[in-house]
């Protein structure tokens, strides 16, 4: 089963998991809008592939309204977020220690809202939590507690959803520390450090981590067998999806 005559909208795509979710749609025939701050990692994304692009900050109220209204996507996937500011917690103050909750967080819920208060929006939401929110995240100041709170985002919204009687489905993707972006390779140079080990050691210990392709494919499993998808969240490796039982 492919996905034309299907519209996605990906907020965050211009790299790493939002990228690998991006990708893994167009090659199965979706028509995708990619959304995202940094115009030249955009531009590159959209030569490779037949994406289109719109350069936005995910957080601005006013833009999310008018690039929902603008696209009407049938899936709509956020995987946009900050980067990581890595320090023990006391070496924190409460504006970095909350910066993930400020972005992280609030796009999350700028959007989910939009989606519910839109009259015709996106059939099916995927919103993206972290593995730090299931085991914590001793480095990176609030991002377990922002990424936890994706999580409740998407379940909440899911009861209103039901109760409204309206067909919009929402999961949460919740991925483990993977050394395949940018991203999770920062994160885990600096818990290496923290545990006294060599990069290469620590990775080796981290259980089946996905890549931007895992991340993609299950994307497409959630879109394409609703029916399957019972469940709000799900764990995702390279190994494949794990519902997590509420």
């Amino acid at each position: 089963m492919n996905f034309q005559g299907q519209t996605a909208l990906i907020v965050g795509a211009s790299c790493g998991f939002g990228r690998g979710v991006a990708e893994s749609l167009v090659a199965r025939g979706m028509t995708v809008t990619a959304v995202a701050r940094t115009r030249e990692d955009l531009e590159d994304l959209a030569r490779k592939t037949s994406a289109r692009i719109i350069v936005a900050d995910a957080t601005d109220e006013q833009a999310v309204e008018r690039i929902l209204s603008e696209t009407k996507p049938n899936l709509l996937v956020l995987s946009a977020g900050t980067t990581l500011d890595l320090r023990p917690l006391h070496e924190h103050t409460w504006e970095t220690f909350s910066r993930t909750s400020e972005v992280d967080t609030k796009l999350t819920f700028l959007w989910v809202r939009a989606t519910l208060q839109a009259d015709q929006g996106p059939e099916h939401v995927v919103v993206f939590g972290s593995g730090a929110a299931l085991f914590g995240s001793p480095l990176d100041g609030g991002y377990a507690a922002a990424k936890k709170m994706n999580t409740f985002i998407a379940e909440y919204a899911m009861g209103v959803a039901s109760r409204a009687k309206r067909s919009i489905r929402f999961n949460c993707l919740i991925p483990p520390m993977s050394p395949h972006t940018e991203f999770g390779a920062a994160a885990a140079r600096a818990y290496a450090q923290m545990v006294s080990q060599t990069f290469d050691d620590f990775v080796k210990q981290l259980p089946s981590p996905p890549s931007p392709a895992d991340i993609g494919a299950a994307a497409v499993a959630l879109h394409r067998h609703p029916e399957e998808s019972n469940q709000v969240s799900y764990r995702v490796s390279a190994d494949g999806l794990a519902p997590v039982h509420a």
